[in-house]
């Protein structure tokens, strides 16, 4: 339809403009960020989140967990080498996925549910990732 071209021109100006890329790209990392934060000001949590899922030396993967997703969140959203901090926090998300979210291993309930969702959310996340990877490996945009 001849009069949509005027709106998709608008919105393609829109989304293809680098503030909106940044903004998508933050929203991307925001988990990415938020949580190494929460981890520094509540270190002791941080420890405890560690060691509630059998990672030992606690303090060693709490340190390592905080200074990985930061990095890898300052290469997405700055672009350097976008597409290995993008393809980073996808194996990291996979990984720390079938971790803490081991919904099959829990009875019915609530609390199952909310596990299957994150879980399924956090596949959604990866997936995200790769396509930013594959986005900038294709426009060879990688610094």
């Amino acid at each position: 339809m001849p009069s949509d071209i005027p709106l998709r021109n608008c919105v393609v100006s829109l989304l293809a403009s680098p503030v909106a890329r940044f903004i998508a790209l933050l929203g991307l990392c925001a988990a990415y960020i938020q949580g190494p934060l929460t981890k520094i000001f509540d270190f002791n949590g941080a420890i405890g989140e560690m060691e509630h899922f059998g990672l030992h030396p606690a303090v060693f993967f709490a340190v390592a967990v905080i200074a990985f997703e930061l990095a890898a969140s300052a290469m997405v959203l700055s672009g350097f080498l976008r597409w290995l901090g993008a393809l980073a926090l996808a194996g990291f998300t996979l990984l720390a996925t079938l971790v803490a979210l081991r919904f099959w291993e829990m009875p019915s309930g609530m609390d199952r549910m909310m596990a299957t969702n994150a879980f399924f959310e956090h596949l959604g996340l990866a997936g995200a990732f790769v396509i930013v990877a594959t986005i900038d490996i294709g426009k060879g945009t990688s610094r």
